[in-house]
């Protein structure tokens, strides 16, 4: 990592957020057979859009764009072959429930397409999440992706659903919104207690500016405003994901790599 990664920063988060938006959509389906088909459609419609817009955004990462099939050919061992591959049938089974549930809800295919976005969490945590980044060779991504997924995946539901569903919406927003807010400033402060890659990590999160930016714009001011309005508004996905773009910039820029001290002392 250690630089901005501008293409995988928008690849994480749009698909992230797609994610999102199709496992609370299967969860409100879970609450009863009266939500809104047309609302439905219209979420997993954006997460359609938002996940291409991300999957195209991937593509300028990598060297030879021509050659981005290659990356399904060592599923055995590699995550990323495996994020490529849980990420490919998401798209897939998104765009079939697009057209399975153009006249009645189908709570089961729903449900499953739920379940491939969360194997794709899984998939990116294991991709990014490797040796050569103490700091993060642990579950810390995917539980970074996971609060992604349902920050923006909360918010951006609210522009879609139905006023008997914002409530559901808003308590998921706002207990992610915490959570995020204590992980995001407790991890940092783990990992001054941790061996010296993790602190030279801590102390680049800490001096960076997109970090407490990130604090404040996408966690501290969606969390006071949700308070302060008494619900929440659809312009705060926004917000939010300025917010989770910042923080992601800081993710791959500021994660601290073994071999920045090769050939020195530690």
């Amino acid at each position: 990592m250690n630089s901005y990664e501008m293409p995988l920063v928008l690849f994480t988060v749009f698909s992230q957020s797609a994610i999102g938006l199709v496992v609370l959509s299967a969860l409100r389906q879970v609450g009863g057979p009266d939500t809104d088909l047309r609302s439905i459609r219209t979420e997993w419609l954006a997460a359609g859009f938002v996940l291409l817009a991300g999957l195209t955004a991937s593509v300028f990462h990598l060297g030879h764009p021509s050659g981005m099939v290659r990356a399904l050919t060592n599923l055995g061992r590699a995550w990323l072959s495996r994020e490529a591959l849980t990420t490919t049938i998401f798209l897939a089974m998104v765009a079939a429930g697009l057209v399975l549930m153009r006249k009645k809800n189908n709570l089961w295919f729903s449900l499953a397409t739920a379940a491939v976005g969360l194997l794709v969490l899984i998939a990116m945590g294991m991709t990014y999440s490797p040796v050569s980044f103490p700091a993060v060779n642990n579950a810390l991504p995917f539980v970074f992706f996971s609060l992604t997924a349902l920050l923006l995946g909360s918010s951006a539901g609210l522009m879609f659903v139905p006023e008997s569903s914002r409530p559901m919406l808003t308590r998921v927003l706002t207990g992610s919104l915490i959570v995020a807010l204590v992980i995001y400033l407790l991890v940092p402060c783990i990992w001054l207690s941790g061996g010296t890659i993790m602190k030279q990590t801590a102390g680049l999160w800490l001096a960076s500016p997109l970090y407490w930016t990130r604090i404040v714009i996408g966690l501290v001011l969606p969390l006071a405003l949700v308070k302060l309005l008494k619900g929440t508004q659809a312009w705060l996905w926004a917000v939010i994901l300025i917010g989770e773009l910042l923080g992601r910039a800081v993710f791959f820029a500021d994660t601290v790599h073994t071999a920045v001290n090769m050939g020195g002392l530690y």
